[in-house]
């Protein structure tokens, strides 16, 4: 990564946006760490001799994944008013939800509970003999989901906790005993809310896998596990080339453990607060 003078940093050099490059300086650009990998661990005197850019590439998206899931918990928030659906569409880049919470006018959140007993669950297309139907392939039809209350009760008339996935009555308001729910339908990848929900402003912060949707000139790590990185992609490289001696796999392994606690000692100094990346849409 090139040195910014602070005209740069502070003002991206008068080119709009002139935040672009506020707070950079603590991350390493993943195009950088795969240029610096394949100049400097690879060669016809390094474990590493010939390998593909691309190759560089994956190993290093997966280990910035799993930092994102583990040790950065990379988070991210998004806002959003709640319409007649009832529904949010989860985040592209999303894994897991942090928390789910609603929006005053006077800008405080309020988290909300997700509701457990109710559950996704697929039903079988039938034909008019209640036989299973099929595709062209052979593959088994379904029909629409539906979410069904696991605590219990009738799923046949309108009083139930069961409906089905595109109706406004995501939730039946009987269910919500101490204040709004939401329930995170992973299949469907949206959230549903009670029919109380419509028109709230609900902020959801949740997990990235910083993939940055695909955009490789966006994914960076900070640079307290730039050197861990270095270390998956070799380990990762090693683990599965033929012929190479298993004490130099199991030697990149621990390296790559040891690297990894080492980052984590580092960026417990760092408050929780630090991390959350915040941005709506």
């Amino acid at each position: 990564m090139a040195y910014l003078t602070d005209y740069q940093y502070f003002d991206n050099g008068g080119v709009s946006p002139v935040t672009a490059n506020q707070g950079s300086y603590q991350y390493v650009p993943i195009l950088d760490i795969v240029r610096n990998y394949i100049l400097n661990f690879t060669g016809q005197d390094q474990l590493v001799d010939n390998v593909k850019t691309n190759i560089v590439r994956f190993h290093a998206k997966q280990a910035i994944k799993e930092l994102n899931y583990d040790s950065l918990r990379a988070i991210k928030a998004v806002e959003i008013t709640i319409n007649s659906s009832l529904k949010m569409i989860l985040p592209q880049d999303y894994v897991d939800f942090v928390r789910v919470s609603t929006l005053s006018a006077g800008g405080n959140l309020t988290p909300m509970t997700e509701n457990h007993s109710l559950a996704t669950v697929a039903s079988y297309l039938l034909n008019s003999s209640d036989e299973l139907t099929f595709d062209g392939s052979g593959n088994v039809l379904f029909g629409t989901d539906k979410t069904v209350n696991m605590a219990g009760g009738s799923n046949d008339n309108e009083s139930s906790n069961s409906y089905s996935i595109g109706t406004k009555a995501s939730i039946d308001p009987s269910v919500v005993r101490s204040g709004p729910r939401f329930h995170i339908n992973r299949n469907a990848g949206v959230i549903d809310f009670s029919s109380t929900m419509e028109g709230s402003t609900i902020v959801l912060e949740y997990i990235t896998d910083g993939m940055e949707g695909g955009d490789d000139s966006l994914i960076k790590v900070n640079k307290f596990f730039e050197k861990y990185v270095y270390a998956y992609i070799t380990y990762e490289i090693l683990d599965a080339k033929f012929g190479v001696p298993a004490v130099h796999v199991e030697h990149a392994r621990k390296k790559r453990r040891a690297l990894r606690a080492n980052a984590k000692i580092r960026m417990s100094n760092i408050h929780p607060s630090d991390l959350i990346t915040r941005s709506s849409t």
